[in-house]
């Protein structure tokens, strides 16, 4: 049996075993970062379940927009007017970024996507996890694969964590892995187990399937002791909201100014899929998401870390144009995404807005393929090389 498929079958990887998710494969993380030897670092922040990305960049002089939306459009008078020239705005959800905007700090591309589009959450965003082809299916993910190229020059170096209970697809590369965890302390403490201590000591040799686990269960507690000890060095004292990804934002901005040599971080905010009720549950989301979003901004600009951090937000698709019978939006194509950095070349609207009158099927068409901007990220933010990472070329954008 491959590693791979002994993994995805073994009891071990199963989420929760013993309390430790998914026996990660982690890294053993010997460096501390000072500010001399600061190091560029990516934020990921997931919005699962298809954003609306219509109601979040609205066209509110477009009347199609309404004619296509009476019940969901959000009226002209409540959109917050960014760009007159484009016709573009925000749902009034969004006010908190406004002085990010304000600033310089936001950059939002219109149109995001890929070729042949998929509806399906799960196919979607295997795709954006990968960065596939529509008809292609790869086991390790784009960011997994960026750990595993530097694992060529230090293993030691470089890691990538998920605030989450569960590893993403996105950070699994066929030789590393990042590490997911909620909480730093709680992880340590689940770590201290005599049973799982014993264990991790043991000396296994050989290149098989048991020496593996053992080796990946040993890495994971050496991680955890490490996160542990360098994330008490930094506790902030800055205001987050009381949300699910305001202490996400919150535990990362912890570790990025403790100083660990992370340089990737991940989380998600789930509840986008909006075939009901749409109204009032999409504010929310939106709501937590700008809120969240600016307090960690503002928390690593005053602790002067933010110059070094570049945030991506995405979903795994967007809505249908037209609204549905239950007052609502079903799966669509392409999207919206935000990027927030302090050295972006190209900030506020990087592209038009969606041509509603030309539609792919009651889509929007994508003009920008997602692939493009991790490419961008990859080569000129992370400095890795991207044609490998990525399996083939892609267009770099000047937002960076």
């Amino acid at each position: 049996m491959k590693r791979r498929n002994f993994i995805q079958k073994s009891a071990l990887a199963t989420t929760g075993t013993m309390m430790i998710p998914a026996f990660l494969k982690a890294f053993e993380l010997q460096r501390t970062v000072n500010p001399e030897a600061a190091h560029p670092i990516v934020v990921i922040i997931q919005l699962s379940g298809g954003n609306d990305g219509l109601n979040t960049i609205i066209p509110y002089q477009n009347d199609l927009y309404y004619q296509l939306r009476p019940k969901l459009a959000i009226p002209k008078e409540q959109v917050i007017s960014i760009d007159k020239k484009k016709d573009l705005g925000w749902h009034p959800a969004l006010q908190p970024l406004q002085s990010l905007y304000d600033k310089g700090w936001l950059a939002m591309l219109n149109n995001v996507g890929y070729p042949n589009p998929d509806r399906s959450h799960f196919r979607s965003m295997d795709i954006w996890h990968t960065a596939s082809d529509a008809d292609e299916y790869w086991y390790t993910g784009w960011l997994g694969r960026f750990l595993d190229a530097h694992c060529e020059q230090d293993c030691q170096a470089h890691t990538a964590i998920e605030i989450d209970d569960t590893l993403s697809l996105a950070l699994k590369g066929s030789e590393l892995k990042g590490l997911a965890m909620q909480d730093p302390r709680k992880f340590y403490q689940m770590t201290r187990s005599g049973f799982l201590k014993k264990v991790s000591e043991q000396k296994v040799k050989g290149d098989n399937n048991t020496a593996y686990l053992y080796k990946t269960l040993a890495e994971t507690v050496s991680s955890a002791d490490y996160v542990y000890e360098k994330s008490q060095v930094k506790q902030t004292a800055a205001s987050y909201p009381q949300t699910s990804l305001g202490r996400r934002l919150k535990t990362i901005s912890q570790m990025i100014q403790s100083g660990l040599s992370t340089e990737v971080y991940y989380a998600s905010l789930s509840g986008f899929d909006t075939h009901v009720g749409q109204v009032i549950k999409h504010q929310r989301l939106l709501k937590q998401y700008a809120e969240a979003l600016k307090a960690f901004v503002e928390d690593l600009h005053k602790s002067n870390a933010f110059d070094q951090v570049l945030v991506l937000t995405f979903s795994e698709f967007g809505r249908r144009v037209k609204q549905n019978a239950s007052n609502g939006t079903d799966h669509g194509a392409a999207n919206n995404l935000f990027v927030v950095g302090k050295n972006l070349k190209k900030a506020g609207f990087y592209n038009e807005g969606p041509n509603l009158s030309d539609l792919d099927d009651g889509d929007i068409k994508y003009q920008i393929d997602f692939r493009d901007i991790y490419a961008t990220l990859l080569k000129k933010h992370l400095k890795a090389d991207d044609k490998k990472i990525l399996g083939k070329s892609f267009n770099y954008l000047n937002f960076i």
